[in-house]
């Protein structure tokens, strides 16, 4: 499964015609399902119309901590009346970003926590993003989280200290294809570190493509490559990998039952 993509974000005009092919590859290679993550909410409207076509797409409404530039913070009962459609599994993504708009640091802490409080309100899993501001993350999560729900700390490079304390609280930790950079030993380090029945792969497509497709856009398909990696570092097989992680999926985000067993296709509101 990827657990995490922007599938209206993606360059229909590079090398394929469509999304329907870019979707058919993947499918090709054995992904089953894909989590499409809105980064407003026009995006998430857009990933939400894709899903009611596409049985194996999902969707998580949000809005980013980079998108301080909206005229406004999310609004709650908006964030409620798009999170509510079925196809909506979980919500964000949101969190904290001090590596790339540290200057918005309470614009971000405002959405991030109206958004714990709607994914408390709906009793979904939240999809987080947080770079370089752990402990602030990690403090809002304590605070307004669900953990009986939990979420999953999305394309993750944070220490192995912080995934512990994610954990805790009914977090899984999902890792991209970052894992696969010359310069990721340490992010290795935490991979081996998490539990498999705690984490998630990821492709964040269309961007942080793994080796060997650096330098190009990212695609679903290449979640194939991140789980590899995952089995490479941990020393098992990739099919042990695949089948653990789907069923992390499933029980993140479908309450435990089998994709399988999902009704096709979605119904609208």
């Amino acid at each position: 499964m990827d657990s995490h993509c922007h599938l209206d974000h993606l360059n229909l005009d590079d090398n394929h015609s469509s999304l329907s092919s870019i979707l058919d590859d993947a499918r090709q290679r054995g992904v089953g399902a894909f989590l499409g993550v809105g980064v407003d909410l026009d995006s998430s409207a857009r990933l939400i119309e894709l899903a009611e076509s596409n049985r194996d797409v999902l969707v998580s409404v949000g809005v980013h901590p980079l998108q301080e530039t909206l005229p406004a913070l999310p609004e709650p009962d908006d964030l409620i009346q798009i999170a509510s459609h079925p196809a909506v599994v979980a919500v964000g993504e949101t969190g904290l970003d001090n590596y790339y708009s540290p200057d918005s640091a309470a614009w971000q802490e405002e959405s991030f926590i109206r958004h714990l409080k709607v994914a408390d309100k709906l009793n979904k899993p939240v999809v987080v993003h947080t770079r370089q501001a752990q402990q602030q993350t990690l403090a809002i999560l304590r605070a307004h989280v669900n953990q009986d729900v939990g979420g999953v700390l999305h394309c993750f490079t944070e220490t192995w200290a912080m995934a512990e304390a994610a954990i805790a609280m009914n977090f899984y930790i999902s890792f991209s294809g970052i894992i696969t950079f010359r310069n990721a030993a340490a992010l290795r380090e935490v991979v081996k570190k998490v539990p498999l029945d705690k984490l998630l792969v990821e492709t964040d497509a269309p961007w942080l493509a793994p080796v060997p497709y650096r330098g190009k856009q990212n695609l679903p398909g290449h979640v194939v490559e991140v789980a590899q990696m995952v089995a490479d570092i941990k020393g098992i097989s990739y099919q042990q990998v695949a089948e653990t992680t789907t069923a992390n999926f499933a029980a993140l985000f479908l309450g435990g039952q089998s994709f399988s067993a999902r009704s096709s296709p979605v119904v609208p509101l």
